[in-house]
């Protein structure tokens, strides 16, 4: 299961690499100005023309008067006419941006923005990790359609800010017509279904904060399979799959599955964070994505086993991301290791849960091996998706979350861990850098972690230690990269010991050559004298 995570990984950071759009960097001034509050996007799409036709409202504040109005659109879709306030207006459209010059300055306040639109989209070359529409049919011959941006930036179907700092606070509308017969799943609730000759209209509706790479819709011949759930806190939502017809004899069973992923996250992360609409998953033709209320699936029902039960690590990863990565956001993809590394020490949680400590432990081991320190995991600020993604966001991110759950404990580790997925200032509306992690893992602890933040995610060093032996049976045991005093645990001929390591190292006594670390916490290199 974890080489097939890894391999997922690889190909992911092969492909984004090779992009030409990309999203995030650093903030256009024109839309610094520009804070987002909701995204309506009407479309009619046409899976035989592989053409999309309509408009998009953007409802949002703007800080001060502007004479300029700048959104992100693909090159590919041809912008109609634009309106600011209800009036035409002119504009220009290059470069994969929508520049809107009224003829008077737009005043500070609430401005709301029509563009009328329409094309052919960019197609997904290999969905999910390059991204765009698929146009796909199912094995019956129904048209399936699926689309993803996460790395591309949601500038690939509708305009918006393309810029992971900014989300839509009060949430967006979907008004999706498709051909009569098939139907349309989206984020949130459904609003209304009307169907008018030979096509249909579905309204999805999120009010909850979204990422922009979550407003988007998937197209099939669908069922929906659906039961109660009841929530940690106690509160009744609908667990849904949006299944093609011809799989629904698979439903109950991976059902099953999903509550099952949906408890053990909630134990340790808190209740599922969108109750008033749905918890749901929705068959797609690409392998998945983390689409808030509406995760894409396409694991083709290969499951593993966990615990003695059928257990799929695709469904349960892009689960996590309900927490990670749609809940808590980070504020520049520069911290997407708040995204990816905490969701999969999350699925390694799970091989806790269901298979005990050891597994999990075991487990760790791997990925510390598996980790390959080419970059680092944070590289900076202001960046955009095409630095920021590579394998080692994932592994040696929540391996970096093992270290620190070893350094201050279970009794601390995990109910911060909880709070971080919890707490109003670290979630919805309030997006989190790194520097936010670091100060509320040191002040539950009352240590500072602020080095071991340093060391293992802002550079690619290992821990170094020095084994020196001094005498017979006596070492001389020190950290050559690391002055703030950590625990560590070391193996003798009288059993394994917790102690204490600083800057002027300890000495022991072992008839056996000392075993640094044996269970693998940190990422390190021992060097024996």
């Amino acid at each position: 299961m974890r080489s097939l995570l890894l391999l997922v990984s690889i190909i992911f950071i092969s492909s984004v690499q090779a992009q030409n759009l990309k999203s995030g960097g650093i903030l256009k001034p024109e839309q610094a100005l520009m804070d987002i509050r909701h995204y309506t996007i009407a479309l009619d799409v046409d899976p035989a023309q592989q053409s999309i036709d309509g408009y998009a409202e953007i409802d949002l504040i703007t800080s001060k008067a502007t004479d300029v109005l700048l959104f992100d659109l693909v090159h590919l879709l041809t912008v109609k006419k634009v309106w600011v306030n209800k009036k035409e207006q002119p504009f220009t459209q290059d470069d994969d941006l929508i520049r809107i010059t009224p003829a008077t300055p737009v005043a500070a306040g609430k401005v709301k923005v029509k563009i009328a639109y329409g094309g052919k989209p960019g197609i997904a070359e290999r969905a999910p990790w390059i991204g765009g529409f698929q146009w796909a049919k199912d094995s019956l011959g129904n048209p399936w359609v699926a689309i993803t941006c996460q790395s591309e930036g949601a500038k690939i179907y509708y305009p918006c800010k393309d810029h992971p700092s900014d989300e839509p606070n009060e949430g967006a509308d979907l008004i999706i017509t498709v051909p009569k017969g098939l139907y349309v799943a989206g984020p949130g609730l459904l609003k209304n279904v009307s169907t008018k000759g030979n096509k249909s209209t579905y309204h999805w509706k999120t009010s909850y904060t979204i990422n922009n790479y979550s407003i988007l819709f998937n197209i099939g011949k669908y069922v929906i399979v659906s039961r109660d759930y009841t929530t940690v806190n106690g509160n009744n939502v609908p667990l849904q799959i949006y299944i093609l017809e011809e799989h629904k004899h698979r439903a109950k069973h991976l059902l099953d599955i999903f509550e099952q992923s949906v408890r053990v996250q909630e134990k340790y992360f808190g209740e599922y964070p969108w109750v008033k609409e749905k918890i749901a998953i929705c068959e797609t033709p690409h392998l998945g994505m983390e689409h808030q209320s509406l995760n894409a699936y396409g694991n083709k029902f290969r499951y593993a086993k966990a615990g003695g039960k059928d257990f799929d690590w695709l469904l349960h990863h892009e689960l996590g991301h309900e927490w990670w990565g749609n809940k808590v956001t980070g504020i520049d993809w520069a911290d997407m290791w708040i995204q990816e590394g905490i969701c999969t020490f999350g699925d390694h949680l799970y091989t806790r849960e269901l298979d005990g400590e050891a597994a999990y432990r075991k487990r760790m081991q791997q990925t510390a091996r598996a980790t390959q320190n080419q970059k680092a995991i944070v590289q900076g600020k202001n960046l955009d998706t095409d630095v920021v993604y590579h394998g080692d966001i994932y592994g040696k991110g929540a391996f970096f979350l093992h270290t620190i759950r070893y350094v201050i404990g279970d009794d601390i580790f995990f109910p911060t861990l909880k709070k971080l997925a919890t707490d109003p200032q670290y979630t919805y509306d309030h997006l989190v850098s790194t520097e936010d992690v670091e100060q509320l893992f040191s002040k539950a602890s009352g240590q500072n972690l602020k080095p071991y933040f340093d060391l293992f995610l802002y550079t690619t060093n290992k821990l170094e230690i020095l084994v020196k032996q001094t005498a017979d049976n006596k070492y001389k045991i020190e950290p050559l990269n690391f002055d703030t005093p950590f625990p560590i645990d070391i193996q003798t001929d009288a059993g394994t010991k917790r102690v204490t390591l600083d800057k002027e190292g300890t000495t022991i006594t072992s008839s056996t050559t000392p075993v640094i670390d044996p269970e693998v916490f940190y990422l390190k290199r021992v060097i024996y004298e």
